[in-house]
């Protein structure tokens, strides 16, 4: 008997062939010999799956879906015909990974009944090591799936195959909340436990990628325990195949209330535990002999998972936690967190960028903590690092701050990885090596001692105690950066008047002047433009992009993505080329006009390409304008498609305005006159990066003289008290620059002399001794 093949609907056809839906229906009409419906119904028809492959190759598309799309293709068909999904699936996964591609190939072409008991018997012999299997029973029916699984591991490995049947069965039991933890992030927890731990537990192990960060460390015994059969199974299967020499224990079951691992005494615990869980077991375990901190409160089931991964570690151990912020300062669990801190159990508190992993919208925070030992040294500080903090954060070209962006302007992806890991490292290997002589970096790593941190509110988050360190700061060092940032102020201001003083403009007359116009697609169909556009994500992109692929031919990895947010904030291309980027993906040139997709008053709208963007990967959700430089200036072009009528005339949608590039609207003007319109844009824009620019070196200005006269680093001149008590100059009128000048402590002998009128000074007792009133 032949293969069975499947049957698709048109839009699993539009999905194969990495097109749209209205694309699959103009097939139908235009092409005589595309497939006839072979089952469905008038409205919903189905197609032969090979026939549709077979007229997609003769018509080019044959590459277009990957063996893992065709296994969740072949998953969701059957899932369809109310067949669902196969069970032992994952067994034969981590069979079918030890078999030779001959072998593979082999069984892909077996008729459906031998197929299904070859799968059958290769499940089987991997039944012992994963969870909470069941006995394996293959149909002829699943030929389809097996088929396209043998096919996916033999092209694609094991961990492709893994990931698509996690996704459908945790799609088929309904799981919610359940993430993957980024592989970067993994990496940096499994690196701040110091040397290699051989023995490593996660007791909410999801997919494993923590424990498989450890194996790549030199663990040599995995332990995991997940709440959800389906997330165990995975996390089995997946660090099987990615560290076959280790020996690995998964079970399933909720870990706070169902310990598999009562006895385990780890080198080391990794875990990103869910948050926010109430109902976590807080009355059934009121008693536990875990809670050795604290019996944690209803809400803090976060400082319940810390106290179990202390209570699974050898003494001496470390435990690596990645927590909501909450956990640092919450109320509820000052008690737990004090005696933390007292006992010396917690040695660091890390906080990272928001975006770093689910949930995106909120800056998590990374705790270290270490099980202590009988008669081991005292702790008498806490380390806290602040990866969200950058003193040296980059300018965009318009003087704009930026930080770590995400692809496509979103917050899910790249950040800084490489700088938030050095940073991170950086402070706790000194801070480990010298607790008590650590100095740390003002405004990023302080280490803050115990008594400090043992006041009424037990607040334990980095980012108010790494600020609150800037009372160390040298006041010459902080003076001195004072006056740079002036210097650099004064300079900026300088240009913004000089830029705003050229009249390059002058009134039209009477009435304004009107011009013909015509829109972007009127001028793309005439040849004057080209608009581009990066593909939506699809089987043929992700397929191409993961052979490397882009923009002409050369590799993603050595191009950045310029992003709808670099074009708002003024910064160069910072965007991840990691995704769908493929071949076809527009390659930004000198000269392209850049618009933004979706209409916002947050930063320009339009941006002309410099030798700053050449190179750089379109980004999804901007358009890209590239002109004839013999019939349209960028410049022009950029000025007018920018206007702010013009984008909202062009614009679709209520919440999310939507710009559609065709409509935006150009004036027909002599391409001289053009150049003439171009030069004053330029100007505007200009302006707009000067005044960016002065802005924000006034902000720094402010908040480093605000910082150092609170701080006690800087104290005001005698000169500018003397002129306001001699009434001086009004509010807001500048004073001369030596009714400003700011002195640190250690000048202030030099400076000041008796107080004046009961002021802030230096007086004398009777006895001579010094008195410093503050």
């Amino acid at each position: 008997m032949p293969p069975s093949s499947a049957q698709v609907t048109a839009a699993e056809i539009s999905r194969i062939a990495g097109v749209t839906r209205a694309t699959v229906s103009n097939w139908r009409r235009r092409y005589e010999d595309f497939p006839d419906p072979s089952g469905g119904t008038e409205s919903s028809p189905l197609y032969d799956l090979e026939a549709v492959r077979a007229w997609l190759a003769s018509r080019g598309h044959a590459s277009a879906a990957t063996p893992s799309e065709e296994l969740r293709t072949a998953l969701r068909l059957r899932a369809q015909s109310g067949g669902g999904t196969p069970e032992g699936l994952l067994l034969l996964v981590l069979a079918a990974a030890g078999r030779s591609a001959q072998e593979l190939t082999a069984a892909t072409r077996s008729p459906d009944a031998e197929l299904a008991a070859r799968a059958q018997r290769d499940a089987a012999s991997a039944s012992g090591a994963v969870p909470a299997a069941e006995a394996v029973r293959f149909q002829a029916d699943d030929a389809a799936v097996l088929r396209a699984l043998y096919t996916c591991v033999r092209d694609e490995g094991g961990q492709a195959a893994l990931g698509v049947l996690a996704e459908r069965e945790l799609e088929d039991s309904a799981a919610s909340g359940t993430y993957r933890t980024p592989a970067p992030l993994a990496d940096l927890l499994v690196r701040l436990v110091p040397g290699s731990p051989a023995r490593v537990l996660d007791p909410a192990c999801g997919s494993g990628t923590l424990l498989a960060a450890a194996a790549r460390r030199g663990a040599r015994e995995l332990y995991g325990q997940d709440a959800l059969d389906v997330q165990a199974r995975r996390s089995a299967v997946s660090l099987m195949l990615t560290a076959p020499d280790a020996a690995v224990t998964v079970r399933a079951a909720d870990s706070l209330r169902a310990d598999a691992f009562p006895g385990l005494a780890a080198d080391a615990v990794l875990c990103n535990p869910p948050y926010g869980v109430r109902d976590w077991g807080h009355d059934e375990l009121a008693y536990d002999p875990r809670w050795a901190y604290g019996v944690p409160a209803r809400a803090e089931s976060e400082l319940a998972w810390v106290q179990h991964a202390l209570a699974h570690l050898a003494p001496g151990g470390h435990a690596v936690l990645l927590l909501p912020p909450a956990t640092a300062g919450r109320a509820s669990g000052r008690r737990v967190r004090a005696e933390l801190v007292r006992s010396g159990a917690l040695r660091a508190v890390v906080a990272l960028p928001v975006g770093a992993s689910v949930p995106l919208h909120i800056g998590l925070q990374v705790w270290v903590l270490r099980r202590p030992e009988p008669g081991g040294p005292e702790r008498r500080s806490v380390l806290f690092v602040d990866t969200a903090a950058d003193p040296a954060t980059a300018a965009g070209r318009d003087g704009t701050a930026v930080t770590a962006r995400t692809r496509g302007g979103s917050r899910s992806a790249s950040l800084d990885w490489e700088r938030i890991t050095a940073r991170a490292l950086d402070a706790w290997r000194a801070f480990t090596e010298s607790p008590d002589t650590f100095e740390g970096e003002p405004g990023v790593a302080r280490a803050v001692g115990v008594v400090d941190l043992l006041d009424d509110v037990v607040d334990l988050t980095p980012a108010r105690l790494v600020r609150a360190s800037r009372a160390e700061v040298d006041p010459a060092e902080l003076s001195a950066e004072v006056d740079a940032a002036r210097r650099d102020l004064v300079r900026a201001a300088k240009a913004l008047a000089r830029t705003a003083g050229d009249e390059s403009w002058s009134a039209a007359g009477a009435t304004a002047r009107e011009w013909r116009t015509a829109t972007a697609s009127d001028l793309a169909r005439g040849g004057a433009l080209t608009l581009l556009r990066t593909q939506p994500d699809s089987a043929r992109t992700r397929a191409r992009a993961a052979d490397g692929g882009s923009g002409g031919g050369a590799g993603t990895a050595a191009r950045a993505v310029l992003t709808s947010s670099d074009i708002a904030t003024g910064s160069g291309p910072t965007g991840d080329p990691v995704g769908p980027y493929d071949d076809t993906a527009p390659v930004v040139a000198v000269g392209d006009v850049l618009v933004r997709a979706v209409a916002s008053a947050d930063g320009p709208m339009v941006r002309v390409a410099g030798g700053e963007e050449a190179g750089a990967l379109l980004g999804h959700h901007v358009h890209l304008f590239r002109p004839d430089p013999a019939r349209l200036d960028a410049w022009f072009l950029a000025g007018f498609l920018g206007a702010e009528e013009n984008i909202a005339g062009a614009s679709t949608g209520s919440t999310i305005l939507t710009v559609s590039p065709g409509r935006l609207r150009v004036p027909l003007l002599p391409l001289e006159e053009q150049r003439r319109y171009g030069e004053a844009f330029r100007h505007v824009h200009e302006l707009r990066a000067q005044a960016r620019r002065a802005t924000r070196l006034a902000e720094d200005t402010a908040r480093l003289l605000a910082g150092g006269l609170t701080g006690g680093q800087l104290l005001p001149s005698r000169e500018a008290a003397e002129a306001g008590g001699r009434g001086g100059d009004p509010p807001g009128r500048a004073r001369p620059d030596t009714g400003t000048t700011l002195v640190g402590p250690s000048r202030q002998a030099d400076r000041l002399g008796p107080p004046a009128d009961g002021g802030v000074g230096t007086s004398r007792k009777e006895s001579g001794d010094p008195v410093e009133h503050r």
